[in-house]
């Protein structure tokens, strides 16, 4: 079975993709099965350029097929913060529980309908060093005042939907993987990972062909 390799060691972030890309006839792996594997430093301007930094990285370091994400929380009335450095803001010893209470604080008291703000999710395929092609999708919403719910991670308990006026904590997955940034992402991604693997072999049979080899 062919093997797609998910650019990432956060196993909460890879148990949904995971579950996104079920349709997919892959094996997918992780950093986690690959110790080795080269560090990654994200510093990226934008969710983009660390994607494709990541698919390209560890894409050439094992010859594979790689996804690499990013993704993260920009909120309007923080000029776009924390941006690219969303799983990082609360400094060194970051954390989902420190990250949000920043947020929370630097946001104070300001009324909901000034808590814009959106969820981005930039996602990279490359092979064996080679860029497949790369997409970007958003989910709109607002900034609570207090972290409600239990499913999901990183901003989620502070991330609201106003169509349910819930948090995608409290929605759980059957909500989320149909609108999340991640959820919209991946689907374009999967498109791109499926007509690459047919255009290959295509490619494959017709190389065989022209060389006299027998096929089947």
């Amino acid at each position: 079975m062919k093997e797609l390799v998910i650019a990432t060691q956060n196993k909460k972030k890879l148990e949904e993709i995971r579950e996104i890309l079920k349709g997919l006839d892959l094996k997918i792996t992780s950093l986690v099965d690959y110790s080795f594997a080269p560090k990654i430093v994200e510093n990226g301007v934008t969710f983009r350029d660390n994607a494709i930094k990541k698919a390209l990285k560890i894409s050439r370091f094992n010859g594979k097929l790689t996804l690499g994400e990013d993704s993260g929380l920009c909120i309007n009335a923080l000029g776009g913060k924390p941006g690219v450095y969303s799983a990082r803001f609360s400094g060194k010893n970051k954390s989902d529980a420190l990250n949000n209470q920043k947020v929370l604080k630097l946001l104070g008291n300001l009324p909901l309908s000034k808590r814009r703000a959106h969820y981005s999710c930039a996602v990279a395929i490359a092979d064996a060093g080679k860029l497949i092609g790369s997409v970007e999708c958003r989910c709109f919403g607002r900034i609570g005042f207090k972290p409600r719910g239990d499913y999901g991670f990183g901003y989620d308990p502070v991330f609201i939907i106003p169509k349910y006026k819930k948090t995608f904590a409290q929605l759980g997955p059957k909500i989320k993987h149909k609108m999340s940034h991640r959820y919209l992402a991946l689907k374009k991604a999967e498109k791109i990972i499926a007509g690459y693997l047919k255009n290959k072999g295509q490619c494959y049979i017709l190389k065989k062909a022209a060389k006299g080899g027998g096929y089947g």
